[in-house]
């Protein structure tokens, strides 16, 4: 199905998984604001895609650890009048050994906690007025689709705070699709690697292709996932053939939960 005339927002979409899905998304014909709290440059990049694709773009600037920014965030949408979907996908990290106890602070623990769980709690928040706008509108429910991680599920990942981080959004995913239904649904996607600069930012250059190659010798798939193999799901969601799920957390790591 066409998502032709969506009003969607992106957050941390000025690179990685986040810029794949907007792209996607305004090739499909959806508006969409791009959300960035610190890259602007890659922002605006990311919207001269998106338009060139043929979507309309507006960029808002924002961290969504803080409430004020979220409302700014979702200010940019309000003249549409109206969202069918809201992506949380801004996030962060802290590279960590998961043995070195004492290489995570408390304060690497608010501060993950506060993008990654707090944030998309204030982003529904904040978007929710729109969101049922938008069903009402369309005559079926809005979605939020959180980008989560199955370091959430399985206890793995870049640090034990970014696990904890996304197993409570994987808890907030379940609590938000049965308090908002039925105008709005609510799932979670679980990626695995993403082959992005994500990793190559917290690990360096050859850091991230040590952590690539080892991903495709260990998945079964054999393959390193691409940020538009994730987004492909996330834009699934996001739009009217999913119509029918909610509080769905979904796998998508080339295998990886089966040999963790």
């Amino acid at each position: 199905m066409s998502k032709n005339g969506l009003c969607v927002i992106v957050t941390g979409s000025a690179s990685g998984l986040g810029a794949a899905t907007a792209a996607i998304l305004a090739k499909e014909g959806a508006r969409i604001v791009i959300n960035y709290a610190s890259s602007k440059k890659e922002a605006e990049q990311t919207a001269d895609l998106c338009r060139t694709a043929g979507g309309e773009v507006v960029v808002a600037q924002g961290d969504v650890s803080k409430d004020e920014d979220c409302k700014r965030i979702v200010a940019a949408a309000a003249p549409w009048g109206r969202l069918d979907a809201l992506i949380n996908n801004a996030g962060t990290t802290k590279h960590m050994v998961h043995s070195n106890l004492d290489g995570l602070s408390a304060e690497d623990f608010q501060r993950i906690y506060s993008v990654n769980t707090i944030g998309p709690f204030q982003m529904v928040r904040a978007a929710r007025s729109l969101l049922e706008a938008g069903a009402r509108a369309s005559g079926q429910a809005s979605s939020v689709v959180n980008i989560s991680s199955v370091a959430g599920i399985s206890g793995i990942g870049s640090s034990v705070a970014y696990a904890a981080s996304k197993g409570a959004l994987n808890s907030i995913t379940l609590s938000l699709a049965r308090a908002l239904a039925p105008l709005i649904r609510v799932n979670a996607v679980c990626p695995g690697y993403i082959d992005t600069p994500w990793f190559e930012k917290g690990r360096g250059v050859e850091g991230a292709k040590q952590v690539r190659d080892m991903v495709k010798a260990k998945v079964p798939l054999n393959l390193a996932s691409t940020a538009d193999d994730i987004a492909a799901l996330v834009c699934f969601l996001a739009g009217p053939q999913s119509r029918n799920m909610t509080g769905e957390i979904m796998r998508i790591d080339a295998g990886l939960h089966l040999v963790t």
